[in-house]
């Protein structure tokens, strides 16, 4: 895992697209890298497999956005991705660390109560999609004494 750089983001922007039911635009990632939040990438035999964004807070973090490429789903990266930004807010005393997800996404759901986010709250309506609006889950994760490694 390293830290994405500017000329991550068309091949970061292409796996978000193809994962993500609202994905995030091409200035949303460069506006990311600009104001400084933790951007970083895993890469698979030369090419992005994987992306995380995370907004660092005076004394919390939001994980903002967290994709994984179709081809390399189902092998734990995502999870390890996860466990990394985890480790980085709690090597950094930003706990705790939030996320919203769409209530309907069960794997991401389950993905992130395995790693030990609790639902804090929901946002009702918060998603669009072609059959209405969809809530958004409000989860909050204690990193207290999570190391990078």
């Amino acid at each position: 895992m390293r830290l994405m750089t500017a000329a991550d983001v068309d091949e970061v922007l292409s796996i978000e697209i193809s994962v993500q039911s609202y994905p995030w635009t091409r200035g949303n990632f460069c506006d990311a890298l600009a104001s400084d939040y933790l951007c970083y990438v895993d890469e698979t035999e030369g090419k992005i497999s994987a992306y995380a964004v995370l907004l660092p807070g005076i004394d919390e973090a939001e994980l903002l956005s967290i994709g994984v490429a179709a081809v390399q789903q189902r092998k734990g990266l995502g999870r390890m991705m996860l466990q990394k930004m985890l480790a980085i807010a709690g090597e950094r005393q930003l706990t705790p660390v939030f996320l919203e997800v769409c209530a309907v996404n069960l794997a991401a759901l389950a993905l992130y109560r395995s790693t030990g986010f609790l639902e804090v709250g929901r946002r009702r309506g918060y998603y669009r999609n072609l059959e209405g609006n969809e809530d958004a889950v409000v989860m909050a994760c204690d990193v207290t004494g999570m190391q990078n490694g």
